[in-house]
């Protein structure tokens, strides 16, 4: 499976879970579809495809939006939010700290569209759980 065929049939589906997901191709030498899922028009998902997984990232947040004083207490959040998040971990690209899910690239339509909705759904609570630590 690659991004073109997720991306049609992801655009196929009329709901999913009660959800509406819209998905756009973002074009680049690695193909990336940018997925957003109903009223979250803020935390797309961007998911890539390789060899072995298909990789889902959110982004929360700039390290230029943390309080310098809160930054190690929030990272020690979320490695402690790891767990309880289900389906999800947290990372840092560059200077943007992401939320992220992976599954295999043999994954059908429908485990695929549950982990976006999931990952934007953890986005959310992650956020509201860290706001305390952002300006």
């Amino acid at each position: 499976m690659n991004t073109e065929d997720l991306a049609v049939r992801i655009s196929d589906l009329d709901n999913f879970d009660g959800y509406q997901l819209e998905c756009q191709p973002i074009p680049g030498e690695v193909g990336v579809l940018q997925i957003t899922v109903g009223d979250f028009d803020e935390l797309p998902t961007y998911l890539s495809v390789t060899d072995t997984q298909i990789l889902c990232v959110t982004y929360l947040f700039t390290e230029e939006e943390v309080k310098p004083e809160s930054r190690s207490e929030m990272l020690e959040e979320m490695l402690e939010l790891n767990i309880p998040i289900p389906l999800s971990s947290f990372a840092k690209i560059g200077d943007r700290y992401v939320i992220f899910g992976s599954l295999s690239n043999s994954s059908g339509i429908e485990d695929i569209c549950l982990e976006i909705i999931t990952l934007t759904e953890n986005a959310v609570e992650s956020i509201t759980a860290l706001e305390d630590f952002l300006n």
